[in-house]
C-alpha cells in the first residue's frame, strides 16, 4: 500500500494529571479533549471511525470526577456521567435531573460526561436549559490559570469563542436555590436541525408572591427574554387573568421574530409557557 492510502494512525495521550495534561496539549496544540465521545460518533456511520490525529483522554484525571455538596451549592467534575448524576437523586437540582433523564437511553447517559453536554462546539444541547436557569457557573482551566464563567455567559458565544486556547471545563458549579415549581419539555428532534430543543420553567413562590421566574431554550441557540420574566414579579398568587394573558403574549411577540425555530416547534413552546402560566391563574 502506497504511503498516501494508508489511514491516519491516532495518537491517544491519557494524563493522569493536569499537569501531564497541558504538557501534552502544549507539545500538540491540534490535540483533542475526549470526554464520553458520543458527539464524535453522532453522524459516524461507518464501522471505521474517523478521529482527530492527537487525542487527550481526560477519564483518568480524579479531579473531573469529583463531586461536592456544600450548604450552598452543588460541584460536579466535567467527566461526570449523566446516569450518575441522576443516581444522586434530590440533591440535584429538578430542572438539571428531569433534563438528563431525556436525553437518550441509559447507555448513552452511563457513557455521555456532563461536560461533553455543554462543550458540544456547533450548537447548545439540552443541559445548557438548566444550567443557565439555575444561575450555574464554569470553571475553564488552562496551564498558567483557572478562571470561572457564568453559563448564561458561556453559551452565549460560539463554541470555539467559549474557550481561550488550550483551555478546558473542569467543574460545574451550581446553587442549591429552592424552586418552588419546575417545568421541563423537549421539542421537535435534534436530528432535525433547527428544530430541535430543550426548555426549562422555574419559578419561587415564598408566601404566595412569584418573587422569580425563569425560562430557558436550548437549540440552535439560547434563547431567554428576561424583560419577559420581569413582567411577573413581584405578583401575588393566584395570578390575575389579565396579568397571564399579557405575559403569554408578550412571548408570543419575542417567538414570533426569530428565525432560529421553526413554526410548529415556535407554537408548541408558546402552547407549553401559556399552559403554565394559566396554571398558576385562580
Amino acid at each position: 500500500m502506497a504511503a498516501l492510502d494508508r489511514p491516519q494512525l491516532t495518537q491517544v495521550f491519557s494524563p493522569a494529571s493536569f499537569q501531564e495534561l497541558f504538557a501534552a496539549w502544549t507539545r500538540f496544540p491540534n490535540a483533542a479533549p475526549f470526554a464520553g465521545g458520543t458527539e464524535l460518533i453522532r453522524y459516524q456511520g461507518s464501522q471505521v471511525l474517523i478521529l482527530p490525529q492527537n487525542i487527550l483522554s481526560l477519564d483518568k484525571i480524579d479531579e473531573l470526577q469529583r463531586i461536592t455538596r456544600t450548604e450552598r451549592y452543588l460541584e460536579i467534575g466535567a467527566m461526570v456521567k449523566l446516569g450518575d448524576i441522576i443516581n444522586m437523586g434530590k440533591i440535584v437540582p429538578e430542572a438539571l435531573r428531569l433534563c438528563l433523564e431525556g436525553i437518550g437511553g441509559p447507555q448513552l447517559r452511563f457513557l455521555a460526561t456532563i461536560g461533553g453536554n455543554i462543550c458540544t462546539a456547533n450548537r447548545r444541547l439540552d443541559a445548557s436549559a438548566p444550567m443557565i436557569a439555575l444561575d450555574a457557573t464554569y470553571e475553564l482551566r488552562s496551564a498558567s490559570q483557572a478562571r470561572w464563567i457564568s453559563a448564561s455567559r458561556f453559551s452565549s458565544l460560539p463554541g470555539p469563542l467559549a474557550f481561550n486556547p488550550q483551555e478546558l471545563l473542569t467543574r460545574i458549579r451550581i446553587p442549591l436555590d429552592q424552586w418552588n415549581y419546575t417545568a421541563y419539555r423537549k421539542f421537535g428532534s435534534r436530528d432535525a436541525g433547527k428544530a430541535g430543543g430543550a426548555l426549562v420553567f422555574i419559578i419561587k413562590t415564598p408566601k404566595n408572591v412569584l418573587t422569580d421566574i425563569r425560562i430557558v431554550f436550548a437549540g440552535e441557540g439560547i434563547l431567554r427574554d428576561r424583560n419577559n420574566e420581569s413582567l411577573l414579579i413581584g405578583k401575588q398568587l393566584p395570578l390575575n387573568r389579565r396579568d397571564a394573558a399579557d405575559f403569554v403574549e408578550h412571548w408570543k411577540t419575542y417567538l414570533s421574530a426569530l428565525d432560529s425555530l421553526v413554526p410548529i416547534v415556535r407554537q408548541e413552546i408558546l402552547n407549553f409557557i401559556e399552559t403554565l402560566v394559566f396554571n398558576l391563574v385562580d
